[in-house]
């Protein structure tokens, strides 16, 4: 892993926590749509990355997160479960030829329909996770599952106007000696 790599996932780590505690979180729709822009994190990380970095990272985002809304490791445990699925998510959508290691997930590269299968999936059960933590209350299950469907569609639509504004269509070649 070279450093202009991991200094470059260094800042959008402290960039889409940022956002998320200082922008976002004034960001609503209807009282039920809310955008978590640092699964953005998670979503962006490297094909590649070790397994257990990736749950150190997704507790990581979650906790920072965590400490500015008080919310008590709400967001680190759908952060790390976010981490888990991910390798997962990713084996069931590996295309035929397979994915080229030293690419990055971009939607320039990967394609549309991948891209936006990989993330909705993943911030569907992210958001799934968070709200239902939050209530822990079956009664109101039909409420908690709008406010999923709603903040998952915002946040999926936030993610992929970031790809397409900041991500560039040229496919990347990263060296992770």
């Amino acid at each position: 892993m070279n450093n202009s790599f991991g200094i470059n996932h260094i800042i959008q780590f402290f960039l889409l926590v940022a956002l998320q505690v200082l922008l976002m979180d004034n960001l609503v729709l209807y009282s039920m749509g809310f955008c978590f822009i640092y699964v953005a994190f998670l979503l962006f990380l490297p094909l590649t990355i070790n397994r257990v970095w990736l749950l150190l990272l997704g507790f990581l985002v979650g906790f920072s997160v965590d400490v500015f809304y008080d919310t008590m490791g709400i967001h680190a445990a759908a952060s790390v479960l976010l981490a888990f699925l991910r390798p997962h998510v990713l084996n069931l959508l590996t295309p035929r030829d397979g994915y080229d290691s030293s690419d990055a997930i971009n939607i320039h590269v990967m394609g549309t329909r991948w891209f936006l299968t990989y993330a909705f999936t993943l911030i569907l059960l992210h958001h799934a996770a968070v709200f239902f933590l939050e209530t822990i209350n079956f009664q109101t299950a039909l409420y908690t599952l709008a406010k999923t469907l709603l903040s998952t569609l915002f946040t999926g639509i936030v993610v992929v106007i970031i790809q397409l504004l900041f991500f560039s269509p040229k496919r990347e070649r990263v060296d992770y000696r």
